[in-house]
């Protein structure tokens, strides 16, 4: 059986990735003022919108998932095609439409694959299986790269699902973000209360930063620190921590809204790199979505992993 993968953009992970096992991604539609960007996890488009320099100008932005009769679109041209069960990987539903855009083109895409595959001579049913990671950003990672490891090893459709359902319920994202006025005004376009104008403004008077987990579908404050770096430290050393404890998958994934090159120059990083070579974990890299930075601000950080439930210490 052929199997293969699809991910909304907003899952951050690398492009060499992607490229090795050949991943769809079904676009999101990014509007600033009068520019459009097709967030599509293509690193031409991403270095794009990051040369653009909108600043804050971004957090006004439109968000436009990739619709119903897009995703049908990706599916009845070309993976009903080319694969013979497809899994669908997704940001968490609390935080974005895509999943139940996503459920909804499946009853489209399963009542008319058939005709599609017999035209163009191609034999057998076709599956497709829809997953919530329940987490964000580079949290999402561990799921996409558990399954590819599954399709890769042969394991049944009905295992890797089961697999990944567990998964989703282990996978922990963390998130420090830059400018905590520019994350309030985002969320206040959203009309998301959790972050407020007096932590907003308490954070830059006294230049705190805020340590964020989404976690089971749910994102709040963990933790904070005093300035950006003394942040990043504290995460990259907490992660390298997780990584040494035993991870579920192992892979670390490290996002970045902006030159990826800015990573290995941060505090604690190296830390995190040494863990992972040491425990035999993949360290993966990835460029932030423009979604990612159009919803928490460039120059954010986000780390994914997945473990045994347990407590943030930081």
């Amino acid at each position: 059986m052929r199997m293969g993968l699809a991910i909304d953009a907003a899952c951050d992970l690398s492009q060499a990735f992607l490229q090795q096992h050949d991943i769809a991604v079904m676009p999101i539609t990014v509007r600033v003022d009068s520019e459009v960007f097709m967030d599509d996890r293509k690193p031409a488009e991403i270095q794009r919108f990051i040369d653009r320099r909108l600043g804050s100008r971004s957090h006004s932005a439109e968000t436009e998932p990739c619709p119903v009769d897009e995703v049908q679109k990706l599916f009845l041209g070309k993976l009903v095609l080319e694969q013979d069960c497809v899994f669908c990987l997704t940001i968490t539903a609390t935080r974005s439409p895509i999943n139940e855009h996503v459920n909804k083109a499946s009853f489209g895409i399963l009542k008319n694959y058939r005709q599609v595959r017999e035209q163009a001579g191609v034999p057998g049913p076709f599956m497709m299986r829809v997953i919530d990671t329940r987490n964000i950003f580079a949290g999402a990672a561990p799921l996409v790269y558990e399954a590819a490891r599954l399709i890769a090893a042969n394991e049944t459709p009905a295992t890797i699902r089961e697999r990944l359902a567990h998964l989703a319920n282990y996978t922990y994202g963390y998130m420090l973000p830059r400018d905590l006025y520019y994350l309030r005004a985002r969320a206040k376009k959203k009309n998301d209360r959790s972050v407020s104008l007096v932590s907003a403004m308490l954070g830059s008077a006294l230049d705190i930063k805020p340590i964020l987990r989404c976690f089971r579908g749910e994102t709040g404050p963990v933790g904070k620190a005093r300035g950006f770096e003394q942040g990043a430290e504290a995460l990259f050393n907490y992660a390298a921590q997780r990584v040494r404890a035993g991870l579920l998958v192992p892979m670390v994934c490290a996002s970045y809204g902006g030159d990826l090159a800015v990573l290995s120059h941060l505090p604690g990083y190296a830390g995190l790199r040494a863990a992972c070579e040491e425990c035999g974990v993949e360290l993966m890299e990835a460029p932030m979505s423009i979604t990612g930075m159009v919803n928490v601000g460039e120059g954010a950080v986000t780390i994914g992993f997945a473990a045994e439930e347990h407590e943030a210490e930081f």
